[in-house]
């Protein structure tokens, strides 16, 4: 458990629901701006995991954030004037539910997750019904290297008197007008774009590689596509998808939803969700010179990846 009796300024006090990447990121930057005092709790789920391991290096996480952690959602929201969801795209709803009971009245309720416009507006109806002042956040950008300036759209009734909340957090929001869901739609439907070309790279990388071609064929999209340097952004999409993986693919079922909801036929997304989870349940690491070779990248891949008859 983190430091309870750090310095606190009463009206400002901030929860995270889920205590990864975004919510650490989002911590490190605040921290950068001058004169920051909040205080600081977190819920996490990890922390329920019957991995003693994974219990522990969660637990470890909030003490090196310097955050209290709490044993529960209720717990953590409790007294908070922002609360922050960043939990992976399919467990955002239950999320948010589960914080209600501790959602203090008035509380903004910044749900930051990759959902499904019509996700979020379920999540709207009830933290508002619970007093809460629900906003939909869409992360538009790599939390890394911008940590809380990362750009963020909000959208929904509470947007504008949400925004001044987010600016004096240093935080670079911008409203887009309209309901709750409309930041998210332009989130998932980018998604398409950003996450589908991840798993095309994976699989023109992969088959390339034991084809025994693949250079070949990065050297001729760079002609196709010049300035883009395929072997560098493959290199990155390769170890993005290796390291997020698993909550990629989350994240791609809730912009198939996104899709199928607007009567077209999701095919392209869904087809993403294969690679981003086959690859991110592989587990694997990379030390920062393997991230930026994409055959190494490859070759840690190849080795560990099921065989597959034809």
């Amino acid at each position: 458990m983190g430091d309870a009796s750090m310095t606190a300024d009463s009206a400002r006090a901030i929860a995270f629901i889920g205590f990864g990447e975004a919510a650490q990121a989002f911590l490190a930057g605040w921290r950068t701006e001058p004169g920051f005092v909040a205080t600081l709790a977190a819920y996490d789920i990890k922390t329920d995991s019957p991995d003693a391991a994974v219990r522990e290096g969660k637990r470890a996480d909030y003490v090196r954030a310097n955050v209290i952690g709490a044993s529960t959602a209720p717990a953590a929201v409790a007294g908070a004037t922002s609360v922050f969801s960043v939990v992976t795209a399919d467990s955002a709803h239950e999320a948010a539910i589960a914080a209600l009971p501790g959602l203090a009245p008035g509380a903004f309720f910044f749900d930051c997750d990759s959902c499904a416009p019509q996700t979020k507006a379920r999540s709207a109806k009830a933290v508002d019904a619970a007093g809460g002042r629900y906003v939909d956040v869409a992360v538009m950008a790599p939390v890394h290297p911008r940590l809380h300036r990362t750009p963020l759209l909000i959208s929904g009734p509470h947007a504008e008197a949400a925004l001044p909340v987010l600016a004096g957090l240093g935080m670079a929001a911008a409203i887009h007008d309209g309901p709750v869901g409309s930041a998210s739609a332009i989130k998932m439907i980018r998604s398409i774009m950003m996450k589908g070309l991840e798993a095309l790279v994976a699989e023109c990388v992969l088959a390339g590689t034991k084809a025994g071609v693949i250079d070949t064929v990065l050297d001729s999209l760079d002609d196709t596509y010049p300035g883009f340097d395929w072997k560098a952004r493959s290199a990155y999409m390769l170890e993005r998808v290796m390291t997020h993986g698993v909550r990629r693919a989350a994240e791609m079922r809730e912009a198939a939803l996104t899709v199928e909801l607007l009567g077209l036929d999701p095919a392209m997304s869904a087809a993403s969700v294969g690679w981003q989870q086959a690859i991110g349940e592989l587990r694997l690491a990379a030390t920062p010179e393997e991230a930026a070779d994409y055959r190494i990248l490859a070759d840690k891949i190849l080795a560990r990846l099921p065989p597959r008859q034809p």
